[in-house]
């Protein structure tokens, strides 16, 4: 069994693989870490330099042309946008600096409401017209890729590892992982859905197996504003331009790619129980919520990962 890894996004990639005697392992991992840092230089807006960075910095009327996997993403994203009718929008760029959940860096206060609906006003999934591989920048419209960016990456490792011969592996970025083939022992790669630090599941451990799947957490615990008592998460509702107080403490999302399932943990955490539960068996979303609801914490198993579990 190999185990290798490296930096990115902040957090760190692990790769656990099956690999014939006398495989490359120092090539692989640079082959990894070089796709990667490609997704960092196209989509991160920590990045000054990278293309988002260059479109959000774009003046009003400016046209950009999309690196083909910026723009895998980016329809993947509208395509979620569309799905949810914006509960998932990869134009809330200026929202996101605003709460202080962005480069620009934390901030001591919520916004004010005018500058909420100033910033709602400037950003939106609608706004960003598209001709062909590229984008318009209307003005003002900042994109950020956060909520779906690094379940590509998993993906993109993934496909790397495919390409390089290695049919079995584990890919985690973060939390995110993909699992294809099997483990030495032929059992599938497990993962355990996670709860909040400090928090377990009231139904006890759920396991699942990343046989050809993936699987991405998200939780109201990863980034916060701390303000008068108050805690606000760092997903925001692109509808209201407000932080989600909803009740929801994390999802997990079980899907083909992890792209999907990076973006959907952001969609049904913004829905909400009663509307995201709705929305996971619509579109036959294979999710676990975490929700508190005033009486303690109760678990949301949605149909498609209840027959999966049942399998």
């Amino acid at each position: 069994m190999l185990e290798f890894g490296g930096p990115t996004m902040g957090v760190d990639w692990t790769v656990k693989a099956l690999a014939p005697a006398g495989f490359d392992v120092a090539g692989a991992r640079d082959a990894v870490q070089a796709a990667l840092n490609a997704v960092v230089a196209q989509m991160s807006p920590w990045e000054p330099a990278s293309d988002i960075s260059r479109f959000n910095a774009a003046p009003a009327g400016a046209w950009m042309d999309l690196a083909p996997a910026f723009q895998h993403v980016l329809d993947r994203g509208l395509h979620w946008a569309q799905a949810s009718d914006g509960a998932f929008d990869p134009a809330l760029g200026r929202l996101v600096d605003l709460w202080g959940f962005g480069p620009p860096g934390p901030v001591t206060a919520p916004p004010s409401a005018e500058a909420v609906a100033e910033a709602r006003a400037a950003g939106g999934w609608d706004r960003l017209a598209r001709e062909g591989r590229r984008i318009f920048q209307p003005g003002g419209l900042a994109l950020d890729l956060s909520g779906i960016a690094k379940g590509f990456g998993v993906d993109e490792a993934s496909a790397v590892l495919r390409r390089l011969g290695l049919a079995h592996h584990l890919v985690e970025i973060g939390g995110e992982l993909r699992g294809e083939g099997v483990k030495a022992d032929g059992e599938p790669w497990w993962a355990q859905i996670a709860p909040p630090p400090g928090l377990s599941l009231p139904g006890g451990p759920i396991l699942v197996a990343l046989h050809g799947l993936a699987i991405a957490t998200s939780g109201d615990y990863r980034r916060t504003l701390e303000h008068e008592g108050r805690r606000y998460a760092h997903t925001l509702d692109p509808r209201t331009g407000l932080a989600v107080d909803n009740g929801v403490r994390s999802v997990s999302v079980i899907a083909a790619t992890c792209m999907d399932a990076d973006a959907l943990c952001t969609v049904l955490t913004v829905l909400g129980p009663d509307e995201g539960a709705r929305f996971a068996q619509a579109h036959g979303v294979a999710a676990f919520m975490l929700v508190e609801d005033g009486r303690g914490l109760r678990e949301v198993v949605s149909p498609a990962l209840a027959a999966m579990l049942d399998s």
